[in-house]
């Protein structure tokens, strides 16, 4: 017991540090850029990651994770899903090479056309790591990919500046794309001692694919609806409107599908090895979810009070109209530990196609919302996509109160407790910084700090229990030492 607590604890304390390094110096690097490029910039890639995201998710969805989720994995297994994913990049990579001008027609833009073909080699870079990553993640070893993401977000950080001051526009965010998919690739690959032998089991594919197939059609679907947005907006409304929000959602993204990311990457090893025996598993993934939503609580009120004089203080009056967007994006970033972890628990049950099921039935309500929102412009859709992120939790908690008898009304109850606290955090933080007038860097960090401090108030006038457990661990990994 207390050794599957001390992975899970240093398993998330290095994907939080992974997230604090890797994604906060990409959050630097990308507000850097803004202060550079116009929104349109951000408009054109956010329109190209449509079908480039598809391709991807083509590549890395499945089996990676059967990988992960196996409880024997042989040296063919590998090597069998190391050939599989460089063909299935191949593959990928020709049906966007040829689809690039016609998404360049759908939206009008013909830059597109270079800008998807020059992108789409990231699939082909990500699908020679994902073996690397399912080895790691395995054994637990966080570290090492802490390690490549951080050396890939920085070294393609500022290759992408050097692009921008040279006057390379747009492009300067496709160098940062491939740079920091190449970068942690060779890192990964510099760590990790396997490499691929020259075989390969149709049987083994076959085994890892009946798992890995049903997350490949989620990942597909779920790739189509994220990007629904982006696209209606495309089509509908300008390019610059596009970046707007793509920014928005890039910001609200980065903190709130990273860190919620970060504790499902070393949670779902763990929890694995768990699967057989229910009690234990709700237990323990009820506890990950108090700390994981104590965790995204504070830093998404904090986000949605502070954005308007941090937008002012940062860029220009370009991306002034981001801050509501950005606002709204942070309902549907705290609430987004709550899907993930929910299907992260039919995955651990070896349930992949309950995940399938409930995606589809989640994106048939959200799509449908998409569409009726379009009369009411951008903040429209934007409210459409808060009222479908709450009614997801209905399909998404369904399975799990029959799986471990956790239910919906329990989650809430969870949540309930560090929203309360985050929210009035958020609020009396937004006053402070409002109440200042000339927005500073000084204001700024105070208003952040006093946020931080009401929030760890709150959260021990009403007993958190994610609190708790976080105090429990840390004099774990504190007493180990």
């Amino acid at each position: 017991m207390n050794g599957i607590n001390r992975r899970i604890t240093v398993g998330v304390l290095w994907n939080l540090a992974g997230l604090f390094l890797a994604r906060g110096s990409t959050t630097l690097f990308t507000i850097f850029l803004a202060k550079l490029l116009a929104p349109e910039a951000f408009g054109l890639v956010a329109m190209a990651m449509v079908a480039f995201e598809l391709a991807n998710a083509f590549v890395t969805s499945g089996l990676g994770q059967a990988l992960i989720r196996s409880k024997n994995v042989s040296g063919i297994d590998l090597s069998t899903v190391f050939y599989s994913n460089l063909v299935l990049s191949v593959v990928a990579y020709i049906a966007l090479f040829i689809a690039a001008p016609f998404v360049a027609e759908f939206y009008n833009q013909p830059q597109l056309t270079a800008l998807l073909q020059v992108m789409g080699l990231v699939v082909l870079i990500n699908a020679s790591k994902v073996v690397q990553v399912a080895i790691l993640s395995r054994q637990m070893n966080f570290k090492a990919q802490v390690q490549a993401n951080t050396l890939g977000a920085v070294s393609s950080g500022i290759l992408a500046i050097a692009a921008a001051f040279s006057g390379w526009g747009v492009w300067s965010l496709v160098v940062m794309m491939l740079g920091q998919a190449l970068v942690s690739a060779a890192v990964l690959w510099l760590i990790s001692k396997w490499r691929p032998g020259l075989e390969f089991s149709f049987q083994s594919f076959r085994c890892l694919f009946r798992f890995g197939r049903n997350l490949l059609a989620e990942g597909m679907l779920s790739v189509l609806y994220q990007n629904s947005y982006v696209l209606v907006i495309g089509r509908f409304f300008s390019a610059e409107v596009t970046g707007l929000y793509f920014f928005a959602k890039k910001v609200s993204n980065l903190v709130s599908q990273q860190l919620a990311g970060a504790v499902q990457q070393a949670t779902f090893p763990a929890l694995a090895t768990l699967q057989d025996d229910t009690d234990l598993l709700k237990h323990k993934y009820r506890r990950i979810m108090q700390m994981t939503m104590f965790l995204m609580a504070p830093v998404m009120a904090l986000i949605a009070g502070l954005a308007s004089p941090m937008f002012e203080l940062l860029l220009d009056d370009s991306w002034s109209d981001a801050v509501q967007f950005l606002q709204l994006l942070c309902i549907v970033g705290f609430l987004y530990p709550m899907h993930m972890l929910n299907m992260n628990l039919l995955n651990v049950k070896g349930r992949s196609d309950l995940v399938l099921k409930v995606g589809v039935v989640k994106k048939v309500v959200n799509v449908t919302l998409l569409f009726a929102a379009i009369p009411y412009g951008v903040i429209g859709i934007v409210f459409s996509q808060v009222l479908g992120s709450l009614l997801a939790l209905i399909p998404n908690t369904y399975f799990t109160v029959r799986l471990i008898n956790y239910s919906l009304k329990q989650q809430l109850l969870d949540v309930l407790k560090p929203a309360i606290a985050a929210t009035v955090a958020g609020y009396l933080s937004f006053l402070l910084s409002e109440n200042n007038g000339d927005p500073s860097i000084v204001w700024l960090l105070l208003g952040a700090c006093a946020g931080c401090f009401i929030y760890l108030l709150g959260s021990f006038l009403l007993r958190v229990e994610g609190a708790i457990i976080c105090m429990q661990r840390a004099g774990l990994i504190i007493a180990r030492r």
